[in-house]
């Protein structure tokens, strides 16, 4: 196991590959972590330099201070790549980490080599985005002392898929002191630099090749179409079946999207 220092926070990384070749990092969801990416590390460790590191509050990550907010992510995901000495990776990232890497990307338009946001998109603040804000605070709503297990959240899986040993192991990889804490005493949400108004604007800017995935029952499919609209020359991929958590329960599908994606890029 391996960690960096960003911003006062040890974040814990995996890594595999030849740290030589191309690097891809991969950004996980609020609430998940960095091994639920192992499809796709194992996937592409021969190709590439894949890393997948927890976000702070989040897998074996360090814990921010209870009465303050949440870090900025895109201040982070700079950090860490700093941290690396990581000047043109690939960035793919699910839900809040593709929220992450395009936030960081609008700072960044064309430092990537490639983006790949699955999970996500511009949801506008109008009558469409009832649902996305619902969800949305209530990741921030505290669960009771006696919790031993983080449940998925709601709409992360499709019915068929929850209660099997994919699905259980995912609830245990997510499960760790740093984010059960976190999910006990929730931090403040924040988001500035751009905030999501902001972003939705200036998301145009963003010159870098763009892969946009999204789950067919994602509640987010019409934001991810949204956000393909608006990117020039973004492409869009919409998986047949799938939900929010694309990349984790329809990982075949997902993979086979993003290695065509990055045979034409790389």
């Amino acid at each position: 196991m391996s960690w960096v220092q960003v911003g006062g926070t040890d974040i814990h990384y995996v890594e595999r590959g030849d740290p030589s070749r191309t690097s891809i990092v991969f950004l996980h969801g609020f609430g998940s972590c960095a091994e639920a990416w192992e499809h796709q590390i194992e996937a592409l460790a021969d190709r590439f330099r894949v890393i997948a590191y927890d976000s702070v509050n989040h897998g074996h990550s360090s814990n921010s201070p209870r009465d303050g907010a949440e870090p900025d992510r895109a201040d982070e995901l700079q950090g860490f790549l700093d941290a690396l000495g990581l000047e043109r990776p690939i960035l793919a990232g699910n839900s809040m980490g593709a929220l992450t890497i395009l936030r960081w990307a609008t700072r960044h338009p064309d430092r990537a080599i490639a983006l790949a946001p699955s999970g996500m998109g511009i949801v506008r603040q109008d009558a469409n985005s009832e649902t996305a804000e619902r969800r949305r605070r209530a990741m921030f709503t505290p669960v009771g002392d006696e919790v031993l297990f983080l449940e998925g959240s709601e709409g992360a899986f499709s019915s068929d898929f929850l209660g099997t040993r994919k699905c259980d192991r995912y609830v245990r990889l997510r499960s760790t002191a740093t984010r059960i804490e976190a999910s006990r005493h929730p931090r403040k949400a924040t988001m500035t630099k751009p905030d999501r108004d902001e972003m939705a604007d200036l998301v145009a800017t963003i010159q870098s090749p763009m892969q946009i995935i999204v789950g067919e029952l994602d509640w987010l499919a019409d934001a991810a179409r949204e956000l393909h609209r608006v990117v020039p020359g973004s492409r869009l991929a919409v998986i047949p079946g799938a939900p929010h958590n694309v990349y984790y329960e329809t990982a075949e599908a997902y993979q086979k999207v993003l290695e065509g994606f990055l045979a034409d890029v790389v």
